[in-house]
């Protein structure tokens, strides 16, 4: 164990480098299977609503049960070993999805994954809060957070080259064997600080999860945090899922001219309409996902010094203005004019992250964190991978017969009205955020 206060700055930055490249590959295995929803549905004879259940649900089922176990575990033994088992089952899961042979099995290899993902970051979250102290958690709570836009970016990315130079099933294998290369690196460099090394007095022994939550219940910050990022996530994650099904099919044709200007070594022989739209989302997450992450970390850092009801009105600010730039680019239908409509709301609908994450770090104290953690993730993504997944492909599924493939388009577009709850229900918690505050 080493103390918080003399971790040299240097040390703290190599470890949330690492936390970073770990949540990276979360978000790489997590939504790779976006990208490769498009020849997996060709090859397996797929509808969109088995694939939304594959993509979502399997993963949301025991990702989201098992989470607030393993940060109560986590609140009491070595958090960096349970996220180096968590980052080899994760991988092996991964790996897997690559030899499934029908819906059954590869239903079940995301359901592996799931579980593995379960330990990945609320144990990073209470890892992070014990490196840093409360006046830049928000900030390295973004950083932390910039592995969602580069994990779904490249796992988009990888998920198209390695299709359209390979097949869908190397993809899978490839990503999860890199992710089994980093788990030892992970172990042998990051060391456990001591628990609330930067909160006043010691911390006390782990609390029974009962405690956490009665705890949480009486905060009526605690609900309008978790359910207006849930809100959020609705979209957050169904998007990222079908935003490239999306682009193949809405302008499958006009890909190829958009990308015109690469030159032929980035190109296969015979350059699929899949490739291009994993280029033209991954460009969309990386640019705009990591400038609305760190701006988000940066505005909650500076205003919530003064004022605590930041932590939640800087994401419900965003998320209204998330709303416009959201429906033009979804019924824009030039391509150019969509890419640059969709960097805004890519930026401002993940403004949230870091301020709403450093907000619950401080609604339980330090031996509570990770489970706090856990409980927050619990509802989030419950509520996001479970159903934004399979609204948008059931609702696309319905629109068929009426739109063709212009479906999903109209599918996509009428989840605007929950970006329209989260920003209501942040802007609720921000007049309630600072009496539930922990000193």
């Amino acid at each position: 164990m080493i103390g918080g206060r003399e971790t040299t700055p240097g040390y703290r930055a190599w470890v949330l480098f690492i936390l970073v490249v770990v949540y990276t590959f979360n978000f790489i295995d997590r939504q790779i299977v976006g990208i490769l929803a498009v020849p997996i549905k060709a090859d397996l004879g797929l509808t969109d609503t088995q694939l939304s259940l594959m993509g979502g649900l399997a993963f949301a089922l025991f990702y989201t049960a098992l989470g607030v176990p393993i940060a109560m575990l986590a609140d009491r033994k070595s958090r960096v070993w349970i996220m180096t088992i968590a980052l080899a089952a994760w991988s092996a899961m991964t790996a897997l999805c690559g030899l499934a042979q029908n819906f059954t099995q590869l239903f079940l290899a995301r359901l592996g994954v799931g579980v593995g993902e379960a330990g990945g970051v609320a144990p990073a979250y209470s890892l992070i809060a014990d490196y840093f102290p409360s006046e830049k958690r928000a900030r390295a709570l973004a950083i932390y957070s910039f592995g969602i836009p580069i994990g779904s970016a490249l796992g988009i990315l990888l998920g198209g080259v390695l299709t359209s130079y390979l097949d869908w099933r190397s993809a899978f294998i490839i990503v999860g064997g890199l992710g089994l290369i980093l788990a030892p690196l992970l172990r042998l460099t990051v060391k456990d600080p001591d628990r609330g090394a930067f909160d006043a007095g010691p911390a006390p022994k782990a609390a029974p999860v009962l405690d956490v939550v009665r705890l949480l219940a009486r905060k009526p910050s605690f609900w309008g945090l978790s359910f207006g990022a849930a809100s959020s996530s609705m979209m957050g994650y169904g998007i990222i899922f079908w935003l490239p099904s999306f682009f193949v099919r809405s302008f499958g044709d006009a890909l190829p001219a958009f990308f015109a200007f690469m030159p032929d070594f980035l190109m296969p022989p015979d350059p699929k309409p899949l490739l291009f739209a994993s280029y033209f989302y991954g460009a969309l997450l990386l640019i705009g996902g990591v400038a609305g992450i760190w701006i988000g970390g940066v505005l909650a850092d500076r205003f919530g010094k003064k004022n605590r009801a930041a932590y939640a009105l800087v994401p419900g600010i965003a998320f209204l203005l998330t709303i416009p730039f959201f429906v033009f680019g979804v019924l824009s239908h030039s391509l150019a004019l969509t890419f640059f409509l969709f960097l805004f709301p890519t930026a401002l609908s993940l403004v949230w992250l870091g301020p709403v994450i450093a907000a619950f770090q401080h609604l339980a104290p330090p031996h509570m964190r990770a489970t706090a953690s856990a409980v927050f993730l619990f509802i989030n993504n419950l509520v996001g991978i479970g159903l934004g997944n399979l609204a948008i492909g059931a609702l696309s599924d319905a629109m068929t017969e009426r739109f063709a493939d212009e479906a999903l388009r109209y599918a996509i577009l009428s989840g605007a009205g929950f970006y329209l709850i989260a920003a209501a229900l942040m802007l609720w918690t921000a007049r309630r955020l600072e009496r539930d505050w922990e000193a």
